[in-house]
């Protein structure tokens, strides 16, 4: 074998293990983006309009309550993690979320916005996650109540009920400009509850 031969085969085969050394990497964060770091939704939790201070894993919308419409609340809580656990964060890691998009599904397939389920829609946030933070947010517009398929629930006494999944995309970016978003889903149900 000659030496040119050699040297190839062997710049073949530290290329690949170069290749592939990269790709376990990549594969070990499982964070697409080019952000350093990257946010856990540790819960979910949401809150019924008529009771705002009960938080729970799922949510019973009540869609008139009292003869009223009430949005429901919503809170979730965020852990800030580094893609290389070796190294710790700093201020150029943290992440500001500017918003988030609740859609609604349901599992049936039947997902015709306004026809279905209510429309998917966007709020506004500002705040920036160093560690561990919560946030407060509307998961159920009060417009979303007054408009189908929610409205045509008012009034059944909660005979009729439609069962949906809310995911919400929280996005927003680091320090340096990188996007970073991240999801988390609960379980809703809209009917006209029954009031205290």
């Amino acid at each position: 074998m000659t030496f040119d031969r050699l040297t190839s085969r062997t710049g073949r085969v530290l290329v690949l293990a170069g290749a592939l050394i990269a790709a376990n990497g990549c594969a070990a964060t499982g964070r697409p983006g080019q952000a350093s770091a990257y946010l856990i939704v540790d819960s979910l939790l949401a809150a019924s309009g008529a009771k705002p201070t009960t938080f729970g894993g799922t949510l019973s919308s009540d869609v008139l309550t009292n003869g009223g419409i009430l949005e429901d609340p919503a809170r979730a809580s965020f852990r800030l993690e580094m893609k290389d656990p070796t190294i710790g964060a700093s201020p150029v890691n943290f992440i500001t979320l500017r918003g988030y998009r609740v859609t609604f599904t349901r599992a049936d397939g039947r997902n015709t916005q306004g026809v279905d389920v209510p429309y998917a829609f966007d709020g506004a946030l500002s705040a920036t996650i160093t560690g561990t933070t919560s946030v407060a947010l509307v998961l159920v517009r009060a417009q979303a109540k007054l408009e189908a398929p929610l409205r045509a629930l008012a009034g059944a006494g909660g005979a009729v009920a439609i069962a949906t999944f809310a995911d919400v995309l929280f996005y927003g970016a680091d320090q340096a400009g990188h996007d970073v978003t991240v999801s988390a889903r609960i379980s809703v149900t809209f009917a006209d509850w029954g009031d205290e």
